[in-house]
């Protein structure tokens, strides 16, 4: 099947002809007509400039753009319909479960992601559009194993998509002969099916930008989001996006990241996991000064990633944006004490965030909506939003983001090798097993916090880091534990074929010579495309 120069290599299942459209895939062709040669650019000076890092180089407010940030009247479009009141927003997979989950769990937003909590096969990218098309159009319901029925309720969330960073291809779609650009696919099938029908039911079509490393990476989704509201018909700015603010290069660029954006702007979202990750892979070579302890010690109060939730929340209510809080990981637990841990966990964090200024936060569980509401709602009260408080107390510097030596914890423990690696090869086989979303020890995992646990190995074996009982983290160390984790899992059931696959990933990606940039190009080129889902 082929339509212009988009060519589909996927399977056919039932419905996908519905999204699958001569019209929507011919869309896509003009946008990666118009962008994908951009899009390769901008891949090759993110490459060029981690070489720059690599030699020794660091990172600085850039001096070109000066005029940008100083300039104090400029502001974004800000919220669209449906986006105003943003206290409390939920994460998860477009599937037909989380789907109505999501959009009655009482929260004011679904964050749609086919990124890092959707593994990226065939069927998950093609079925999420589906029932996203079925759920604005209110045909889309659910009947459990018990035999239990859901449906949308009359106030549902407001969707918010998010489709894959730049850096990741859709290996079942051609373009040329090429693989497609998989933000261009989940952007352009999304807006092509249900951006019309967003604005005629009061909303809209808004996205969650992720990965971004500079203000020309926001230049281009503008450019594409221009390109294609008018190949559509859709008026200018009616688009929304907000930009999660989870590289080390992006926090530098705050300001210019928006300014690129600002006829569709709506904000910034402090994407912690994803952040640690990219300082540890930018800095990978700069010495045992950038080693970083446990995840779970890796807390918003450490003083660099104090200074950078307090700049993105000065930037965004300087420029008239929403400032959204990070995702509380943990999750209920069945087990009364361990549920109450885990609700105080959530609780304190967003409290923190509310008291910090944030307009909202996310959470991954419909049972932690109601957590997240009363501690903004202890703040806000019956304001949408506090955009009104400026946080011009806040000054933060170069060195103030870059302070991994002010850390108040020390070396990496035992305990922390252990999860790491049972944390990283766990999700691993579920991803590798086509889900992107996965409860590991009571925290909902997904690519980024499996990401901040294989690149927290790499790190500690690459400088053979002393843990905290005076033992080295080597390559036979890690290995070891590996070994025994995959022997657990197989004692609890899981598949061979994706364990070894699993391992095979792990090894590849956290005891090589170098850091990979994502774990997920590695490991969606190499082993989810070849061995799960070529067929």
């Amino acid at each position: 099947m082929s339509q212009s120069r988009i060519e589909v290599l996927g399977g056919h299942e039932d419905r996908f002809e519905e999204i699958l459209t001569p019209d929507a895939l011919g869309f896509l062709a003009r946008l990666h007509g118009a962008f994908a040669d951009r899009r390769t650019a901008l891949l090759a000076e993110r490459a060029r400039r981690a070489a720059d890092l690599a030699d020794g180089g660091t990172l600085d407010f850039r001096p070109e753009t000066r005029a940008v940030r100083e300039d104090p009247d400029w502001r974004v479009a800000g919220a669209g319909p449906g986006l105003y009141d943003r206290r409390v927003e939920i994460t998860g997979p477009p599937e037909r479960r989380m789907t109505v989950n999501a959009l009655n769990s009482g929260a004011g937003v679904w964050l749609a992601d086919f990124e890092d909590a959707t593994a990226p096969t065939w069927h998950n990218i093609v079925s999420g559009q589906l029932n996203l098309l079925d759920a604005i159009e209110r045909r889309i319901d659910d009947t459990t194993t018990e035999g239990r029925w859901y449906r949308i309720g009359d106030d549902p969330a407001t969707v918010v998509v998010r489709p894959r960073g730049w850096h990741l291809d859709e290996a079942h779609l051609l373009f040329d002969g090429r693989p497609a650009v998989g933000a261009l696919v989940d952007f352009g099938l999304y807006l092509y099916h249900c951006g019309r029908r967003q604005i005629e039911r009061g909303s809209g079509p808004y996205f969650y930008l992720p990965k971004l490393e500079n203000h020309l990476e926001a230049r281009l989704w503008n450019d594409v989001f221009t390109f294609a509201q008018a190949e559509l018909g859709i008026p200018y700015g009616t688009v929304r996006a907000t930009v999660l603010i989870e590289t080390i290069t992006a926090a530098f660029e705050m300001d210019e990241i928006l300014y690129e954006l600002r006829d569709h702007a709506a904000g910034l979202n402090a994407g912690r996991w994803d952040y640690l990750f990219s300082l540890i892979k930018n800095f990978a070579h700069h010495g045992p000064r950038f080693v970083l302890p446990d995840r779970a010690f890796l807390t918003m109060t450490q003083p660099f990633m104090r200074a950078y939730t307090d700049l993105l929340v000065r930037t965004c209510h300087r420029r008239g944006a929403h400032a959204i809080g990070g995702m509380a990981a943990a999750i209920p637990q069945r087990d009364p004490e361990a549920n109450e841990v885990a609700l105080t966990k959530v609780r304190l964090d967003k409290e923190r965030e509310a008291g910090d200024g944030f307009d909202g936060s996310w959470v991954a569980h419909p049972g932690l909506v109601a957590t997240c509401r009363t501690a903004f709602d202890a703040v806000l009260g019956d304001r949408p939003n506090q955009l009104d408080r400026s946080r011009e107390d806040v000054e933060v510097t170069a060195a103030d983001l870059l302070a991994v030596h002010r850390l108040s914890v020390g070396l990496p423990t035992d305990q922390g090798l252990r999860s790491n690696v049972a944390v990283a090869l766990r999700y691993l086989t579920a991803w590798l097993g086509g889900t992107g979303a996965v409860a590991v020890f009571g925290l909902m995992e997904d690519v980024a916090t499996a990401e901040i646990a294989r690149c927290q190995l790499w790190q500690w074996q690459y400088h053979c880091s002393r843990l905290t009982g005076g033992s080295l983290v080597t390559p036979g160390a890690v290995r070891r534990l590996i070994d025994r984790e995959r022997a657990a899992l197989l004692a609890e059931g899981a598949d061979p074929a994706l364990v070894d696959d699993a391992v095979r990933v792990l090894e590849e990606t956290a005891l090589g010579a170098e850091l990979p940039a994502f774990l997920t190009t590695e490991a969606y080129a190499r082993h989810l495309v070849r061995v799960r889902t070529a067929a």
